[in-house]
C-alpha cells in the first residue's frame, strides 16, 4: 500500500511535444517541453540555443531535467542544417554573419511561433554567441541569460581545435558518431560549422560591440580546458556587459560543461534561474 501511495504521489514527467516549424523561411525541428506535465502560465521560458554540432537530441535529457527543476516551460529547436531541419543547399563555409542571422532573424521567428515573450536563454558556444546577440538586441525579452564556452572573437586556439576537429571528421569515427544526430545532414552541418571558422573571412569575426548593450542578469560558464576558447572570453564578457553577472570557470573542464560536469552545472543553473524569478 505504501509503495501504491508513494507511486500515486509521484511527480509526473516533463512532456515533450517534437514539432516541425518555420523560422526565417526554413523548417526547423523544435522541442516544446511542459515541466511536472503542466502548462505554464505567466512565466519565462528556458530556450536552449545549441552549439555548432549540436542539435535537439544532443542536448539528452538536460533541458527537461532543468525545466522540472524550475518548474518553468523550455524549448530546444535546431538549426537551419541541423538534425531534422532543413538542409544547407550547398555544402561548405556559411556567411560570416551565420550568428547574427540566428539571433536576430531566425530566434525571433522561432519565439514568435510560440508566443513567447519572456525568455531565460542557455546558449552553448555557437548558441552563447547566438544568445549574447539576441540580448544586446532584444533587452525587453530577456529575463537572463546562461552562456557555456560562448565566443566573441576568434582564438589561435579556436582556430587549432577546429583543425583538429576536421581531422578527426575525416580520420575516425567522428562523422558516424554525428550521423546518428544529424542524418543526412551530417555533411552540410558539419562543414557548415568547420569551414566558415576555418575562412579567412572569419578570422576578424568579433561581437564585443553588443556586450555594453547587455542588461539582463547573466551567467557567464567556461570550462579551464576547453580546446576551442580560453577564459579570455569569459572575461571580455563579464567585463563589458552593463547588468549583473557571474563568472564560473570549471577546473578540468573542457569544451561541454552541461556533460562534462552535469550535475553541478545543473544545480548552478537551476540556482541562478531561482534568484532570477525571485
Amino acid at each position: 500500500m505504501e509503495k501504491n501511495e508513494h507511486a500515486m504521489t509521484r511527480t509526473p514527467a516533463p512532456s515533450k511535444e517534437l514539432s516541425i516549424i518555420t523560422g526565417a523561411s526554413h523548417r526547423l525541428a523544435a522541442e516544446f517541453i511542459l515541466p511536472n506535465g503542466d502548462a505554464a502560465t505567466g512565466t519565462p521560458t528556458l530556450v536552449f540555443l545549441h552549439e555548432g554540432l549540436g542539435c535537439i537530441d544532443a542536448w539528452g535529457d538536460f533541458p527537461a531535467t532543468l525545466a522540472k527543476a524550475t518548474r518553468l516551460p523550455a524549448l530546444v529547436y535546431e538549426r537551419w542544417g541541423y538534425g531534422k531541419s532543413d538542409p544547407l543547399p550547398i555544402i561548405g563555409a556559411r556567411s560570416p554573419r551565420y550568428l547574427h542571422d540566428e539571433a536576430l532573424i531566425t530566434l525571433p521567428d522561432v519565439l514568435a511561433h510560440y508566443s513567447i515573450d519572456a525568455v531565460i536563454i542557455i546558449g552553448h558556444s555557437d548558441g552563447g554567441s547566438m544568445a549574447l546577440i539576441f540580448a544586446a538586441v532584444y533587452p525587453d525579452k530577456v529575463r537572463g541569460l546562461i552562456t557555456e564556452a560562448a565566443h566573441v572573437f576568434v582564438e589561435d586556439v579556436s582556430i587549432s581545435g577546429i583543425r583538429r576537429a576536421v581531422e578527426a571528421y575525416e580520420t575516425t569515427d567522428l562523422k558516424k558518431k554525428l550521423t546518428r544526430y544529424h542524418g543526412d545532414n551530417t555533411e552540410s552541418a558539419f562543414h557548415g560549422w568547420a569551414d566558415t571558422w576555418l575562412s579567412s573571412q572569419f578570422r576578424n569575426w568579433n561581437i564585443e560591440e553588443y556586450l555594453p548593450k547587455i542588461t539582463a542578469p547573466l551567467f557567464v560558464i567556461q570550462g579551464a580546458d576547453d580546446r576551442y576558447g580560453t577564459s579570455a572570453q569569459m572575461e571580455s564578457i563579464a567585463g563589458q556587459v552593463n547588468g549583473p553577472v557571474r563568472k564560473w570557470l570549471i577546473p578540468g573542464c573542457g569544451h561541454a560543461p552541461h556533460i562534462e560536469a552535469r550535475e553541478t552545472v545543473l544545480q548552478e543553473m537551476k540556482t541562478f534561474i531561482h534568484t532570477l524569478m525571485r
